[in-house]
């Protein structure tokens, strides 16, 4: 909410990468939110979220569409800033506020879309043959059909994104070095690129590959709800509470590092003191 907030008072941080990480906060946001509602209804009625109910298809669809938000918007960024590097030098393409909006527009779209699904038609609750022993009343193949090309996307797109980067910004220092040209800041970008990089991949493989582990046991396996209480129960709550987690992780990595965000929260801070004390007086 602090981002959110900073980044929709503050004109100068209208940019299209702002943009994407204002919309990567109400994600999270949304995530944090449909995660709590789980939570809730776990407290209040454990046997509906283990045996499944028509009670838990709105929660699990709100989830799947904000978790689906997040993953199009940490792609949607690493795009931006391979496409800010690469295209420096060119004036044929820049990245513009249009741009950001439409694919935040795009994701949004996709997200719902995809994770309504089950909403629309695509569940298990009168099937129980398909039926989905950790995400009931979610059938099996819907939940591979969601996780394994995201999951893919996830971690595919981001890897060559960061990479090129990194590849391009060291190109660059050599070619800069031949020509007997200051490196420094050249060196220091590519030096915070790839920490960042390694941030976010260890960020998404902590959150996202447990879950996907939990899918791929839930697909392969034959036994039955009863033999597997609680242990697997207490897995699938342990991903959930990582996905979570991670609504908390992508601040700091995308927002709160930002050197403007930080002044202009330290701006708001002051602003807000002054006209307290104006007041006052």
């Amino acid at each position: 909410c602090t981002v959110i907030f900073t980044r929709m008072v503050t004109k100068d941080l209208h940019k299209p990468i702002s943009i994407l990480f204002c919309n990567l906060a109400f994600s999270d946001l949304f995530t944090s939110i449909s995660g709590f509602w789980i939570s809730m209804l776990f407290i209040t009625n454990p046997d509906i979220t283990i045996f499944g109910s028509k009670d838990m298809l709105a929660p699990y669809a709100l989830y799947t569409v904000s978790i689906l938000s997040t993953i199009y918007n940490l792609v949607s960024i690493g795009i931006e800033r391979y496409l800010a590097v690469a295209e420096s030098m060119r004036t044929r393409f820049r990245v513009a506020r249009h741009h950001s909006i439409a694919v935040v527009l795009i994701n949004w779209v996709l997200a719902f879309f995809l994770g309504c699904l089950p909403l629309m038609g695509w569940n298990c609750l009168h099937r129980e043959r398909k039926l989905s022993v950790l995400y009931s009343p979610f059938c099996i193949d819907y939940l591979i059909f969601i996780a394994v090309p995201n999951v893919v996307v996830a971690f595919i797109i981001p890897l060559f994104t960061y990479l090129r980067i990194i590849i391009i910004l060291r190109k660059r220092k050599l070619r800069m070095k031949a020509c007997g040209q200051a490196t420094g800041t050249y060196k220091s970008a590519e030096i915070q690129v790839a920490r960042t990089s390694i941030f976010i991949w260890l960020l998404a493989l902590i959150s996202y590959a447990p879950f996907f582990a939990g899918v791929v046991f839930d697909a392969t396996n034959r036994r039955c709800r009863i033999d597997l209480y609680p242990g697997v129960y207490i897995f699938r709550n342990f991903t959930a509470m990582l996905i979570t987690m991670n609504c908390l992780g992508n601040p700091m990595i995308y927002t709160l590092k930002v050197k403007t965000l930080g002044a202009k929260l330290k701006a708001l801070k002051c602003l807000f003191t002054s006209r307290v004390q104006a007041c006052t007086i």
